[in-house]
């Protein structure tokens, strides 16, 4: 039966296998593939061949001896391994197979070395340096929380917050802790809490498990956003003995959820004697204050009486009276210093009997009597001259004669207050109004201003 289809210029089978083979590796990228180990075959060149299989397919793979290390040896057939490499065809025959570069048993000890790997690789960048650490602050405001709400983690961190500090207010942000979404959802969380800026410190957490479990927070991309992130973050996944690289990148590392509450808050009732302490220094210090100001104002009050219009006119007076007491101590003391004298010459003149004797003793005690009489006359008209003098000179300063002349002392109706202001009224207030002679009582009916 012949074809209707034109034949152009065919090519050969090997020419078709190399161009599948250029098709195959231009086309697939290096990759891990996990599988069972079967076929196992050892040949003297020491390369190694073998199957990967799962429940439904396989597919050959080749080891050669160059990309070989020491453990190579330990595989058997039935192991499940996790293979690294290239995709290729082997033109001779016409299968594809896979080229192993690396070959690492599957499950818990690869995960291990490829967190040591990532380990090492962030340290040598500086992520785990503690000058990148931030401090968490003291009493923060709102504090968030990145983990599954239905988790135990989130029950204990909330349980231990409400009886340590119940005041801060707690935001949850919601994301998967474990699965293969989860790193993905925890980087959301992150940015939408960064992004917000609505905490002071976050909480990154979840509790224990296994190492596959808690493998979403050893993400190389989650552990550089926990190290780049303006919030202080504190770390605490899974139990005290478990480590993740978010543990290593995050500001504080906590052992479990519980420990994180413990860490971020302090203690409500060393919080409040603390206040009470500075409450009671505050109440010392105003006290002190309250009562130097009281002293401050008492001294004050006791300047303002001394110099009042009152105060001055009462020394005066008081002046006026002890020159008073004075002078009329210096006149009496005149008058019996002559009384003496005269009695002295009355005694002598009896002793002397005659009449001319008495005559001229007469003559001399009426001249005496008349020099007695003028010294005093003068002493007791200057002294009246400087009564009169300090009278007038009292007078000019009293209030009373300033009222004489036609003005008043105004004072508040309700506290007798002297009002010097018409800033010190307003209208309808009762004043007092005090004159030269008797007083009056007013009401105000206009306020005008001072100037």
């Amino acid at each position: 039966m012949q074809s209707n289809t034109p034949i152009t210029a065919a090519i050969s089978v090997s020419q078709l296998n190399r161009r599948v083979k250029t098709l195959i590796e231009q086309g697939m990228t290096r990759l891990w593939v996990e599988g069972e180990i079967s076929n196992l075959s050892r040949p003297t060149s020491g390369h190694i061949y073998l199957s990967l299989k799962d429940d439904s397919a396989q597919v050959s793979a080749a080891w050669f001896r160059q990309r070989q290390r020491a453990p190579a040896i330990g595989f058997k057939n039935g192991d499940r391994v996790l293979a690294f490499g290239r995709v290729s065809l082997y033109e001779a025959r016409g299968n594809y197979q896979l080229i192993i570069e690396e070959l690492e048993p599957a499950g818990e000890g690869v995960l291990k070395r490829r967190f040591d790997a990532l380990k090492l690789k962030l340290a040598n960048e500086g992520l785990f340096d503690e000058d990148r650490k931030q401090a968490l602050p003291g009493l923060p405001t709102r504090i968030g929380v990145i983990t599954s709400p239905s988790s135990a983690a989130v029950r204990d961190v909330l349980s231990i917050l409400g009886r340590r500090f119940p005041a801060v207010p707690v935001v949850i942000y919601p994301a998967a802790v474990q699965g293969d979404a989860a790193p993905g959802e925890l980087l959301s969380a992150l940015a939408i809490a960064v992004r917000r800026n609505e905490c002071d410190v976050l909480i990154l957490c979840r509790g224990g498990g296994s190492i596959e479990d808690l493998w979403a927070f050893n993400d190389e991309i989650l552990a550089r956003a926990i190290s780049d992130c303006a919030l202080p973050i504190i770390s605490a996944v899974g139990h005290e003995i478990d480590f993740t690289i978010a543990d290593f990148v995050a500001d504080v590392r906590a052992p479990t959820p519980s420990g994180a509450a413990e860490i971020v808050v302090p203690n409500q009732g060393d919080w409040l004697r603390q206040i009470s302490g500075i409450a009671t220094r505050i109440a010392r210090v105003g006290r002190r204050a309250l009562e130097d100001t009281a002293q401050e104002l008492d001294w004050l009050g006791r300047r303002l009486v001394a110099s009042s219009p009152a105060a001055t006119l009462q020394r005066q007076r008081q002046s006026l009276r002890e020159q008073g007491g004075r002078l009329n101590s210096a006149v009496r003391q005149q008058l019996l210093e002559q009384k003496s004298k005269l009695q002295g010459v009355s005694s002598k003149l009896m002793a002397l009997s005659p009449a001319l004797s008495i005559q001229q003793s007469i003559a001399n005690l009426q001249q005496l009597r008349q020099r007695l009489a003028t010294p005093v006359q003068n002493l007791i008209s200057d002294a009246g001259h400087k009564i009169a003098l300090l009278g007038r000179a009292l007078n000019s300063v009293s209030p009373l004669a300033t009222l004489d002349r036609g003005y008043a002392i105004v004072k508040a109706g309700d506290s007798g207050k002297v009002l010097l202001s018409t800033s010190e009224v307003k209208v309808g207030d009762d004043i007092r109004a005090h004159l030269s002679r008797g007083e009056f009582v007013a009401t105000v009916k206009k306020v005008i201003g001072d100037d």
